[in-house]
C-alpha cells in the first residue's frame, strides 16, 4: 500500500499515512497534532520495486 505525505494549514505539522489506492482522495485525513481537516498532499518522490531482474 502507498504512504502518502500531508501537511496541516493550520499548524504546519507533516504527517504521513498509509492509504490503499481505492481509498485515497475519498476523503481528507484529519491531522494528528490539532485535528483540523485542513490539510494538503505533498508530493513526494518514490520508487518502485520490482522481482524482475534488469
Amino acid at each position: 500500500m502507498p504512504t502518502y505525505e500531508y501537511r496541516c494549514l493550520d499548524c504546519h505539522h507533516l504527517f504521513d499515512r498509509v492509504e490503499p489506492l481505492a481509498e485515497h482522495g475519498e476523503k481528507v485525513p484529519a491531522c494528528p497534532r490539532c485535528k483540523s481537516r485542513h490539510v494538503e498532499q505533498v508530493l513526494t518522490p518514490f520508487f518502485a520495486k520490482t522481482s524482475h531482474k534488469a
